[in-house]
């Protein structure tokens, strides 16, 4: 019997753990586990192991939240450590990989089915099986992860960036408005601190003061629940989207990553309506000369639940298994 390919996706507070499906390219026996209910690691997938009653793994390939240096990864909410070599002569299995958490999304995005995606726009997602291909996905939450995913002559790589941290340049009068704030405020201000969680605030803050009025300390959802009745709000949701589409934009001619563009994580997930409605687009094609070649770029959310154990599955099964 062929032993199992583990996979998950482990931040500080949860371990998502599942078996990699080989016949269907997904997962399956999916369970969270509480880190701080585990003193290591080790025991946490033991304790996996036990209730889907699985032996000892083939295959071991994690997405973590946090720097990998070495082939391990210290988390900072909790005192786990990871080695990749710790793994393979705990479990004695084959091969072991830990990828960067968002990297694991990028991988996912050749296994995504319909379902799994909701358009933006009106442009279908290529088919990635053809060939080759360029593909990049952007996700605002903590911070601003941006990737891509190249395959060329029968290889796939990720580009893995730090591209949340560029320098942002505002597009019109209102945004150069909303950069000056932010900069009298921060010193150099990057595209996360526009686009992310913490970004909705910022925007919020700024456009209150640009309206004349004393901005209220609001979290990111609180903006979101305040849109439908509170016109500074509603304008910060508009014009979040719409930075989100001029980063995602710059994402592609930066990649070059023509066949699609992919927006992941839980704000744009917990808000797809918005995002559907929004200038996404407009700012996502307003490139100046190149905007013809912007426009036939297809454009996407993410809708699966778990893509970072998707991403991780597909790594298991058609990198390390061989």
């Amino acid at each position: 019997m062929t032993r199992p390919y583990l996979i998950g996706d482990i931040g500080g507070t949860n371990a998502r753990f599942a078996l990699a499906d080989q016949t269907r390219g997904s997962f399956v026996e999916e369970r969270t586990l509480k880190c701080a209910d585990f003193r290591t690691p080790e025991d946490a997938i033991r304790e996996y192991l036990s209730q889907v009653g699985a032996e000892s793994p083939e295959i071991i390939c994690f997405a973590v939240a946090g720097p990998i240096i070495d082939h391990s990864v210290s988390f900072t909410n909790n005192p786990w450590q990871i080695s990749a070599a710790n793994l393979r002569a705990t479990f004695r299995c084959e091969n072991s990989s830990l990828l960067n958490d968002f990297e694991a999304v990028a991988w996912s995005i050749t296994a995504l089915r319909r379902d799994d995606k909701q358009l933006i726009g009106s442009h279908p997602t290529s088919d990635l099986s053809a060939g080759d291909f360029s593909v990049c996905v952007i996700g605002p939450g903590t911070g601003l992860p941006r990737q891509g995913l190249i395959h060329r002559e029968g290889t796939t790589i990720p580009v893995i960036t730090e591209a949340g941290h560029v320098g942002f340049a505002p597009e019109d009068a209102r945004q150069a408005e909303v950069l000056k704030l932010l900069h009298e405020r921060y010193g150099r201000v990057s595209d996360e601190r526009l686009i992310s969680g913490m970004g909705i605030r910022n925007i919020y803050w700024a456009l209150s003061q640009i309206h004349g009025g004393d901005p209220l300390d609001l979290n990111a959802e609180e903006v979101f629940d305040r849109s439908c009745n509170d016109e500074v709000a509603a304008e910060t949701v508009d014009l979040f989207f719409e930075l989100l589409g001029q980063a995602c934009g710059n994402l592609v001619l930066s990649m070059g990553a023509y066949d699609g563009a992919y927006v992941a994580g839980g704000i744009a997930q917990r808000h797809a309506d918005a995002l559907a409605a929004s200038n996404f687009r407009r700012g996502f094609d307003n490139k100046g000369r190149h905007q013809r070649l912007m426009a036939a770029v297809p454009t996407a959310l993410i809708v699966h639940p778990q893509p970072g154990l998707l991403g991780a599955a597909q790594v298991a099964i058609n990198y390390l298994a061989r």
